[in-house]
């Protein structure tokens, strides 16, 4: 399973990730849930942790909502 940390899904905006989870509280509590969301999912692909499909469909939802967010975040 591949994962889908943030580093890697927007490597063009590395250097403005880091300058915004030090100076921006908003955006630093985005990127931690997005992870936090990010591990979950990739756990339930890949068989460490067994959830029912609804959940895990919500979960997955949940990441491109915040995925998104960020990257408008990113291009303000």
């Amino acid at each position: 399973m591949e994962r889908h940390d943030l580093l890697h899904e927007f490597p063009q905006y590395q250097e403005k990730i880091h300058q915004l989870k030090i100076d921006d509280t908003h955006f630093s509590a985005l990127f931690d849930e997005y992870h936090s969301v990010e591990n979950q999912v990739y756990r339930i692909n890949s068989g460490e942790e067994v959830v029912i499909d609804e959940f895990a469909h919500e979960l997955k939802t949940k990441l491109l909502h915040l995925k998104d967010e960020i990257y408008a975040y990113l291009n303000r």
